[in-house]
C-alpha cells in the first residue's frame, strides 16, 4: 500500500468516520435516504475544502507531481471512509463467508497514486469468487456515492481468475492490472492478484507487450500530430506529454519488473542525472495539467491559447528580454517535451541492448535485429549496423569532437538511420561542442554539406536538433529552440519552423511541389548559388524573441555566422540581404495594389536585381509553407506570382515607357479585337463605359468576362446581378457584383459575406460612366470540388443581392456572428492605422491592423463611406488572429487625402471602427467614380 507521508493534514479520515457514524442513531438503518443525504453533504464539504487547499498549495509550491499525489491521497481516504460506512452501517455482515470480501483497487492513472483535478477515477472491485448480493450492494452504494459527489468513475468488478484471463487477451486490461494499486478492503486478495499476474501473464511476454505499447504510442501520435512543437499541444496525449512518460514506465515496469521510476537507475536504464530529468519533466507536466483542470473546472488536456496566459501567470512566469511571460512559459514547455523525447531515445537504446535477441519490431527506433556489421565509415569511427549508423567505440567523440558533426554528414550522404546507441551517446557528449569545434573549418564544412544536402536535409537537421547538437553548434539557433510565438498564425515553435522551411525548399528543388508551386519550381534550377537560399532560410528567424525587429537582428547574426560557415563576403552580403528583406515580398503581395505601378516601382527599387528577385520569391514561398498547414494557399501563390511577373521587367530594363493615355487606348483596342459576335457600335459604346483605371488595372481575361457579364445583364434589364467563378488553383472563389452605384456598396457586400461565413481576401472596385458599380471580390475557398464551391458561392451571392435590395438586415446578424471566433479572445493586439500618400501616385493608402473579429471589414468600409471616401481597391489579409486590411482611396473629386487635419480625422474614425465604436453619420453622398 502506497504511503503518503505528510498528507495526513489534508483530511482526517478517522474524524470523518466518526462524523458519519454520528448520523446513524442506534438501531437505525444507515441506508436511510435522510442519513445518506447527510453523509453525502459531509463528503462534499470535505472534498470541496481539500480541493481548495490542494489548489492553494499548488499555487504556492508549484509542485505538480505533489499536487497529483495529494489529490489521489484525498480520493483514497474518501473511498475508504465510504466503504467502511457501507459495510458497518448500510450492509453489515456479522459472520462474513469467504465469498463476502473484496479489495478495492485503483487502476489506470489513479493506480499510479496520481490524480488530476478533473480526471476519471478508475476502480477495480476485486472479488475472490463470483459476485454475491452483499458485494453487489456494497459496490453499488460506493459507486452511487462517488457519482453523486460529481466524480467520473470508471469501474469493473471481477474475480482474480477473470482478471488473469482477460489480461492475457486485452492489452488495455493488462496495462490496468499492471498499474493496480491497493486502496482498501481485503489486502491478501490483492496480493494474490499481483502474484498471479506476475507469474501467469507478465513472465515471458515482454516482447509482445513492448511491441504493442510502442505501436499504440505511434498510433496515438498520428492522431495528435507527430510534432512535439505544435503551439497548442495536448499535455496528456501529445508527443512529449505525460502519456509518453507513462508509456516508458509501463514498459519498464513490465520488462524490468520495477515498481518505482527510481528503480530504473539500478536496472541500468537511466543514469541518476537522467532520472532527475525524468522526475523534473513529470513534475512540470503535472503542474501544467493540474492548473489547467483547476482553471477550467473540467478534464481539459489541450493547452489552448485561452489557457496559456493564465497558466503562465499561475506558474510565476514574467516578461523578460523581448519574450512575454506566456512565451517564456511555452518555451519551457517545449524544452520539457524535448527532454521527454531524449529520455524516450535513451530508454529505447537500453531496451534494445538488453532485449536484442528476442524482440520483434518495436517502433521506428527499433527494427529487426540481426547484428551484422556491413561496413565501416568515417575512418573507422562508425559502423553500419543493419542500415543504422553506430559508433565503433564509446570514446569516438571524446577523441575527436568533429565526429559529432561528421556523424550526421555521413548519415545524410549514405542515407542511414541512427542506431539508438549512437544517439544516446551524442546526447551525453554535448559538452564536447565548444568554441574550438564551432570555429573548426572541417566541422563547419560538414555542417554546410548537411544544411544544403540534395538528399533529405530536413530529417538530418531535425535529428541534430533533437539530440541538442544543432543548438550547441549554432548557439544563435539554440536561442530559438522551443521558442513559441503567442499567436494563431504560427503553428510551430521557431526552431521547428526553420527546419520545416529547409524541408520545403528541398522539395521545391526536387520538383515535388511543381503542381502547387509552378513558378518557384521553374526558377529554382536557375539559381546561381543554391546554398545561399538554404543558409538564409536556416537563419531567417533566429533573431526572434528579442526587443528589436527580428529581420534586422537575424541579418546581423548572419553577417557573423556566414564567414564561419565558409561563405565569401559577396555570398554573406546576399544572405544578409535575404534575411533582412525576407518579409517584404509577402507584405507587398498581400497588402498592396499590384496593379498600381508605384507599388511595383518601389518593390523593384528594394530588390534591385533579377537574381535577388528569384531568390526572394523562392524563400518567401518556402517560409510561408513552413508556417503551418493551410497557411500558404493558391491565392497567396497567385499574388506572389503576379508581383514577380510585374517586377521582373522593371529589373530587366524592359518595362514599357509609353504614356498612360497610350496604354489605355491599347487596352481598349485589345479588348475590342477579342469581342467576338459584337458589332462595331456595341464595341465602341462598351469601351466608353469604363474609366482609365479599369483599363490599366484589369487583365484581358477578366475584361472579356466582365464585358459578357454586363452585356447579359443589360439585355435582361437587370441593374443588380452577380456571377460566381470558382478558381481552384488560386484557392479562391470570385464573386462579381454589378449594381447601381452606392457609397456603401462594398460595406454591404462585406457584411453579407460576414453573415454567410465567407472570408474576403481581396476586392477590386470600379464605377462605370453610366452610374453602375462593378465590384469583384475574392473569398477563400471552402470546398475542393468545383460543383460544391459553385453552389456555396451562389448562396453567398444570393445573400449579397438580398442585402443590396434591402431584404436583409445585416447589423443584427453580424452581431450574432461576434461569438464565432472564441479563440481570438485569448489575444491582445494594439490597433494601428496608417494613412500614407507615398505608396501610390494616385491614391491615399489606408492600412489598418489589429485583432481580427467577425464583421470587421463591414465596419471599416462603412467608416470609409461615412468619411466620403471612394475605395478603388481593398486588400484583406489575416495572419492568425491579426487582421491587416488595406484600402486605396480618393476623395469625392478623385484626389488624395493630403490635408493633415483630414488625415487625422480619417485615422481617428478608422481606429474607432476597428475597435467597434463608430461615429454616427448622416446619409453618405453618392459614390463618385473611380475615374
Amino acid at each position: 500500500m502506497a504511503t503518503h507521508k505528510g498528507f495526513e493534514s489534508l483530511v482526517d479520515a478517522d474524524a470523518l468516520r466518526r462524523r458519519l457514524a454520528a448520523f446513524v442513531e442506534p438501531g437505525s438503518d444507515g441506508g436511510n435516504p435522510a442519513i445518506r443525504a447527510k453523509v453525502l453533504s459531509a463528503l462534499k464539504e470535505v472534498r470541496a475544502a481539500t480541493r481548495a487547499r490542494i489548489e492553494a498549495l499548488l499555487l504556492e509550491d508549484r509542485r505538480g507531481s505533489l499536487c497529483a499525489e495529494r489529490l489521489s491521497y484525498v480520493q483514497d481516504q474518501i473511498i475508504r471512509v465510504v466503504y467502511d460506512f457501507a459495510i458497518q452501517f448500510v450492509y453489515p455482515v456479522k459472520n462474513p463467508s469467504s465469498a463476502e470480501r473484496m479489495a478495492i483497487t485503483a487502476v489506470g492513472g489513479y493506480g499510479r497514486a496520481t490524480l488530476a483535478p478533473g480526471s476519471d477515477i478508475d476502480l477495480l472491485f476485486l472479488l475472490p469468487y463470483k459476485q454475491t448480493p452483499w458485494g453487489e450492494s456494497v459496490i453499488e452504494y460506493i459507486l452511487y456515492m462517488l457519482w453523486d459527489l460529481g466524480l467520473k468513475v470508471g469501474h469493473a468488478t471481477r474475480n482474480v481468475e477473470e482478471c488473469i484471463r482477460l489480461s492475457r487477451s486485452d492489452l488495455t486490461i493488462r496495462t490496468a492490472i499492471l498499474e493496480a494499486r491497493y486502496i482498501w478492503g481485503d489486502e491478501p486478495l490483492f496480493r494474490d492478484l499481483t502474484r498471479r499476474f506476475d507469474e501467469d501473464v507478465v513472465r515471458n511476454t515482454g516482447s509482445e507487450y513492448i511491441a504493442a505499447k510502442l505501436g499504440e504510442r505511434d498510433d496515438r501520435l498520428k492522431r495528435q500530430g507527430t510534432s512535439r512543437y505544435l503551439v497548442e499541444p495536448n499535455i496528456k496525449e501529445g508527443k512529449g506529454g505525460l502519456r509518453d512518460l507513462q508509456t516508458l514506465f509501463w514498459i519498464a515496469k513490465y520488462f524490468y519488473r520495477v515498481r518505482q521510476p527510481e528503480d530504473l537507475i539500478g536496472a541500468g536504464v537511466l543514469s541518476k542525472a537522467e532520472y532527475v530529468r525524468f522526475k523534473r519533466c513529470e513534475d512540470f507536466l503535472w503542474a501544467v495539467r493540474c492548473n489547467m483542470h483547476f482553471v477550467t473546472n473540467r478534464s481539459e488536456e489541450r493547452l489552448s491559447f485561452e489557457l496559456q496566459r493564465e497558466i503562465a501567470r499561475r506558474l510565476g512566469y514574467v516578461e523578460r528580454a523581448g519574450l512575454r511571460a506566456v512565451e517564456r512559459f511555452m518555451k519551457h514547455y517545449f524544452l520539457v517535451a524535448k527532454d521527454v523525447g531524449d529520455l524516450t531515445l535513451i530508454f529505447c537504446a537500453a531496451l534494445e541492448e538488453q532485449h536484442v535477441k528476442t524482440a520483434p519490431v518495436l517502433n521506428r527506433f527499433i527494427s529487426r535485429f540481426t547484428r551484422r556489421t556491413r561496413k565501416v565509415l568515417g575512418g573507422g569511427a562508425f559502423t553500419v549496423d543493419n542500415d543504422r549508423i553506430n559508433v565503433a567505440d564509446a570514446d569516438v567523440f571524446r577523441k575527436d569532437p568533429v565526429q559529432l558533426i561528421r556523424l550526421f554528414a555521413i548519415a545524410d550522404k549514405e542515407n542511414l538511420a541512427f542506431h539508438p546507441d549512437v544517439l544516446k551517446l551524442v546526447t551525453r557528449s554535448l559538452k564536447l561542442i565548444d568554441d574550438d569545434l564551432r570555429r573548426n573549418r572541417e566541422a563547419n564544412t560538414l555542417f554546410l554539406d548537411v544544411l544544403t544536402s540534395r538528399n533529405d536535409p530536413e530529417t538530418i537537421l531535425r535529428r541534430m536538433n533533437e539530440t541538442g547538437v544543432l543548438g550547441r553548434f549554432v548557439p544563435e539557433f539554440g536561442k530559438v529552440v522551443a521558442m513559441m510565438q503567442f499567436n494563431m498564425y504560427h503553428h510551430y515553435t521557431v526552431d521547428e519552423h526553420l527546419i520545416r522551411s529547409i524541408g520545403e525548399l528541398s522539395l521545391i528543388e526536387k520538383g515535388s511541389r511543381a503542381a502547387e508551386l509552378p513558378l518557384a519550381t521553374e526558377l529554382m534550377p536557375g539559381i546561381q548559388n543554391r546554398r545561399l537560399l538554404y543558409v538564409a532560410l536556416f537563419l531567417h528567424d533566429v533573431g526572434k524573441g528579442r526587443p528589436e525587429d527580428h529581420s534586422f537582428i537575424g541579418a546581423r547574426i548572419a553577417a557573423r555566422l556566414c564567414p564561419r560557415f565558409g561563405l565569401s563576403p559577396a555570398e554573406t552580403d546576399t544572405v544578409v540581404w535575404l534575411i533582412e528583406k525576407h518579409l517584404v515580398m509577402s507584405v507587398v503581395a498581400t497588402s498592396r495594389d499590384l496593379n498600381d505601378r508605384k507599388t511595383i516601382r518601389d518593390f523593384a527599387e528594394v530588390v534591385q536585381s533579377p537574381e535577388r528577385l528569384k531568390m526572394l520569391l523562392i524563400l518567401t514561398v518556402a517560409d510561408i509553407r513552413a508556417v503551418g498547414p493551410g497557411v500558404f494557399n493558391g491565392w497567396k501563390g497567385q499574388l506572389l506570382r503576379t508581383l514577380y511577373y510585374e517586377t521582373e521587367p522593371y529589373l530587366a530594363g524592359g518595362h514599357s515607357q509609353i504614356t498612360r493615355d497610350q496604354r489605355v487606348a491599347a487596352a481598349k483596342r485589345e479588348l475590342s479585337d477579342k469581342l467576338a459576335g459584337w458589332s462595331d457600335a456595341e464595341k465602341a459604346a462598351y469601351v466608353e463605359r469604363h474609366y482609365p483605371p479599369y483599363w490599366l488595372r484589369v487583365d484581358l481575361p477578366s475584361k472579356l468576362n466582365h464585358a459578357e457579364f454586363i452585356r447579359a445583364a443589360d439585355r435582361a434589364g437587370r441593374k443588380l446581378a452577380t456571377r460566381v467563378t470558382p478558381r481552384a488553383f488560386q484557392g479562391v472563389t470570385e464573386i462579381t457584383v454589378l449594381a447601381s452605384d452606392h457609397p456603401r456598396l462594398l460595406s454591404i457586400i462585406a457584411g453579407a459575406c460576414a453573415v454567410a461565413g465567407a472570408n474576403i481576401v481581396d476586392a477590386q472596385i470600379y464605377t462605370t460612366t453610366d452610374g453602375l458599380a462593378l465590384d469583384t471580390i475574392y473569398v477563400s475557398r471552402e470546398f475542393t470540388d468545383d460543383g460544391d464551391e459553385q453552389r456555396r458561392g451562389s448562396r453567398v451571392s444570393a445573400l449579397i443581392e438580398k442585402a443590396l435590395a434591402g431584404e436583409e438586415r445585416l447589423p443584427e446578424q453580424i452581431e450574432r456572428k461576434a461569438l464565432a471566433k472564441p479563440r481570438v479572445k485569448a489575444f491582445q493586439l494594439p490597433t494601428d492605422v496608417i494613412v500614407n500618400n507615398s505608396w501610390s501616385d494616385r491614391f491615399t493608402v489606408i492600412e489598418v491592423s489589429g485583432l481580427d473579429r467577425p464583421g470587421l471589414l463591414y465596419d471599416l468600409t462603412r467608416a470609409i463611406s461615412d468619411l466620403n471616401l471612394n475605395i478603388a481597391s481593398a486588400h484583406i489579409a489575416t495572419f492568425g488572429e491579426r487582421a491587416v486590411d488595406v484600402f486605396y482611396v480618393t476623395d469625392l473629386f478623385g484626389q488624395k487625402v493630403e490635408a493633415k487635419a483630414r488625415e487625422r480625422v480619417v485615422r481617428e474614425r478608422m481606429m474607432k471602427a476597428f475597435d467597434g465604436t463608430r461615429d454616427e453619420a448622416g446619409p453618405a453622398p453618392k459614390r463618385a467614380s473611380a475615374g
